[in-house]
């Protein structure tokens, strides 16, 4: 069984990892399952490696996405759930759960029960900050939610995807920190830019007005977060990541929640 989470660079070295952990482990070489974490081309694209020898399995929301883009190297799940799945083989048990979108839409909990681990990737990454756009997510209000979801299943180790390390629970809480003061940060800059100035400045551009003005909200709330997160969490020195992650949820705060601030246009 192979929990799948590899992109295709991988290659032929697929085959030899996949002994070398099994030899190091004392368990059967021979791969039954791949489960994909979510359709994503930087999580799944090897998966045609395996040809028919293996079952894959993943959400159906994951198996339409893949049939829309229609991806040679990601073959379609031939086992697909809604909600939630018990796979079971080679002795092991696999829990898994799609509890609504976030990173993506189809973005699922993989729980291992027997080893006390879970796998949930591309929305904390463990000691770093998302990348671009709270890491390229789809739903902002989905990814905010997600990491309490995560805590509440028991484990101590967590497999976040990314940047070669495991997470912790105390990894999971610093993230939560940081994209709490992003959102309170954002509150306060939406109420206090005062975007008269920049629409009078601006006159009939009114693009323009628009972008001045929420650039002005996006940095006055990223500053102040990347200034304290700097030495905290890897890459808050690179401030376009805070940015635009603030921007996202900025735009979210206003159009999702609202209103925390003017909504037009």
């Amino acid at each position: 069984m192979v929990l799948f989470d590899a992109p295709p660079s991988i290659g032929g070295n697929l085959r030899r990892a996949v002994d070398e952990i099994a030899a190091a482990n004392g368990v059967s070489n021979t791969v039954t399952h791949l489960v994909y974490s979510h359709h994503h081309a930087d999580h799944g694209a090897a998966a045609s490696l395996f040809g028919g020898d293996v079952t894959r399995v993943g959400h159906e929301e994951t198996r339409r996405l893949l049939a829309r883009d229609n991806d040679p190297s990601r073959p379609l799940p031939e086992v697909t759930f809604a909600d939630s799945y018990t796979l079971e083989t080679g002795g092991e048990r696999v829990q898994l759960a799609w509890h609504g979108s976030n990173h993506s839409p189809d973005n699922i909990y993989i729980h291992f029960p027997d080893h006390d681990t879970l796998m949930f990737i591309d929305v904390v990454n463990a000691g770093w900050v998302p990348i671009y756009n709270l890491n390229l997510s789809e739903d902002v209000q989905g990814y905010i939610a997600a990491p309490d979801i995560a805590l509440s299943y028991p484990w101590t180790h967590f497999i976040c995807g990314h940047l070669g390390r495991l997470a912790t629970r105390d990894d999971v809480a610093v993230h939560q920190h940081y994209i709490a003061d992003i959102e309170a940060s954002s509150r306060e800059a939406l109420q206090t830019v005062n975007p008269l100035p920049y629409y009078m400045h601006y006159g009939q551009n009114a693009w323009a007005g628009v972008k001045a003005h929420l650039d002005e909200v996006t940095e006055t709330a990223a500053a102040p977060v990347i200034a304290k997160y700097t030495g905290v969490l890897a890459a808050a020195d690179i401030e376009i990541f805070t940015r635009t992650t603030t921007f996202a949820i900025m735009q979210s705060l206003r159009l999702d929640k609202g209103p925390s601030g003017p909504v037009h246009p």
